[in-house]
């Protein structure tokens, strides 16, 4: 192989591995190889006015693919900016391969400005965090990065990429990364262990979580579901892992209180984890998360998720695809004529019950379609009968999420996405890395007012690079979050019901999105009452480029 400097060499290894897109936000130590894209067109630099914004479109670019999605950052002020999303990334197991400059080996000892501690910041919220010391290693190292983030449970790497050692030449081929095949089966025996352990049970729940969708395993969890008779709850939960209209399906369990989930899961007299682990919560619950003598297995490709935090009764390495195939083969013929039918009247009755919930949820939404109503529901209404069949939504409207995918049932892996780790901001970014992603479909991206303002900057690369993504921000004028999340700790502390902290009110001064929109060269429209909503909802989806809708979905404290 002709020598050459690694920051070139650098280039034809994303070159090599089909890379498309790099997002990212350039700063002096990076300018070396940056410089160097002029030579890899194939290659498109996707520019971003903060590092947020930068990981924040990785991350659903990675998270639409399933494929490892390169981001750049700017030394340690750059990955300090990154961090937060970087975590949200990590909670997503999403496959980013973050590439971070820095000035060069030569002043490891200067303490110089900007020096950092890189691997030590990132090593919290990556898979796996490193340094390019020697030339001739850096595609070696490469290669292992991508094949850290893109082998589950996929995940966040940071590479740091010393100038100094860009600059010096090296010899190493650029050759496309080898990934191993994660597909692996139980044994018949551990199968038929599982089998036993659960097939007598009479109030079974499956604790599902997005290990599900990565591996493709939607149809074999309903399927064990509607044979075992079993509830299907979520867990750490963004992704399609089961239809929500699914008679199994039940719900997620409690995101923020431990207290909420054991409500589920100790009724439960046998329990399934797969894809996920026991449990995410914020305030999780430290025992009795399951009724004793409940037997409990769980299947998952990370081993570190099995028995992370509670014992099991049997814990499977293995594809939860070809695993939830085998278990359901085994649990048919361990299940007593008895279980067959309880399993099967459940299943009628819980397919009654569904058909009658959306019936209602519809009724309800016609009562508040008035004129004077806030236009959230005619919104979304609309929005859904006039999007494309195969349209995308990524989904940061935290509280107006349950009115989304009310109207917007997230039915069809790949075309739904919401946000999780609880880093704010990702609803703009991250809808422009889908649409990068899947440039035929219309893809949404749902927001709330404050979170937006994290990375609001993302609406200009949206100008810039004319990515069609459409956005709307669901305003009610404050953190609503924050204000539901403390009258339940008021009633934790058993304290009395009072006035909201002013921290939490945005209405003062009201922000003008339509403004910043247009100023950030994004057009847009403010939806504040019901018949304004199907103009807008059609001057969105045909516009050709971005588009921006700021619906009011509350009016703060007027």
């Amino acid at each position: 192989m002709v020598s050459r400097p690694a920051r070139v060499a650098i280039l034809e290894q994303l070159r090599a591995d089909g890379v498309r897109y790099m997002f990212g936000n350039p700063g002096t130590v990076e300018q070396g190889f940056l410089d160097e894209l002029r030579n890899f067109p194939e290659l498109e630099y996707v520019l971003a006015l903060q590092e947020a914004t930068a990981v924040g479109m990785a991350d659903g670019h990675a998270r639409a693919t399933r494929t490892p999605t390169v981001c750049q950052l700017h030394t340690g002020v750059g990955l300090g900016n990154g961090i937060g999303m970087l975590y949200q990334a990590m909670r997503g197991h999403a496959p980013l391969v973050v590439l971070a400059g820095e000035s060069g080996l030569r002043y490891e000892a200067m303490e110089a400005q900007m020096a950092a501690d890189l691997v030590g910041m990132a090593e919290p919220v990556t898979k796996w965090a490193t340094r390019v010391v020697d030339p001739e290693s850096t595609l070696r190292i490469l290669r292992r990065a991508f094949k850290v983030a893109g082998t589950p449970p996929y995940g966040p790497v940071l590479v740091v990429l010393p100038a100094d050692v860009m600059d010096r030449d090296t010899a190493e081929a650029a050759v496309p990364t080898s990934y191993p095949v994660t597909r692996s089966t139980p044994d018949a025996a551990a199968l038929d262990r599982a089998a036993e352990l659960l097939a007598g049970a009479e109030h079974p729940i499956v604790v599902a979580g997005d290990g599900v969708h990565f591996a493709q395993a939607a149809e074999e969890l309903g399927r064990l579901a509607e044979v075992w008779g079993a509830e299907v709850w979520g867990a750490d939960w963004a992704e399609v892992n089961l239809p929500a209209e699914h008679p199994a399906y039940a719900g997620q369990l409690g995101h923020m209180f431990g207290e909420s989930s054991r409500r589920v899961t100790g009724a439960a007299d046998a329990v399934l984890i797969v894809g996920t682990y026991a449990l995410p919560e914020v305030y999780p619950v430290l025992d009795g998360v399951f009724a004793e003598g409940t037997p409990v297995v769980h299947i998952d490709l990370d081993s570190d998720a099995i028995a992370k935090n509670f014992p099991v009764d049997l814990g499977l390495v293995a594809d939860p695809r070809r695993a939830l195939a085998g278990l359901t083969a085994a649990l048919q013929a361990r299940m007593s004529e008895e279980s067959r039918v309880r399993a099967f009247e459940w299943l009628r009755r819980r397919s009654v019950e569904r058909a009658r919930e959306i019936e209602e949820a519809r009724q309800v939404d016609e009562a508040t379609t008035a004129p004077n109503a806030l236009p959230t529901t005619a919104f979304l209404r609309e929005l859904a009968r006039q999007l494309p069949e195969d349209a995308v939504v990524f989904d940061e409207a935290l509280t107006a999420s349950p009115d989304v995918s009310r109207h917007l049932p997230p039915n069809r892996p790949g075309h739904w996405f919401q946000t999780r780790g609880g880093s704010l901001g990702v609803g703009i970014p991250g809808a422009l890395g889908a649409q990068l992603a899947f440039p035929g479909r219309t893809v949404v991206g749902f927001t709330g007012d404050g979170g937006s303002m994290y990375t609001i900057q993302a609406l200009w690369t949206a100008a810039r690079h004319g990515i069609g993504a459409k956005f709307v921000i669901c305003n009610n004028s404050s953190y609503k979050l924050l204000e539901l999340n403390i009258e339940e700790y008021w009633k934790s502390q058993a304290i009395a019901a009072h006035e909201q902290p002013e921290i939490f009110d945005l209405s003062r001064p009201a922000i003008d999105f339509v403004g910043l929109a247009r100023s950030l060269g994004v057009p847009a429209v403010r939806v504040e009452k019901p018949d304004q909503v199907q103009a807008a909802v059609a001057e969105a989806l045909s516009t050709e480029g971005p588009f921006l809708i700021d619906l009011v979905t509350g009016r703060g404290r007027e």
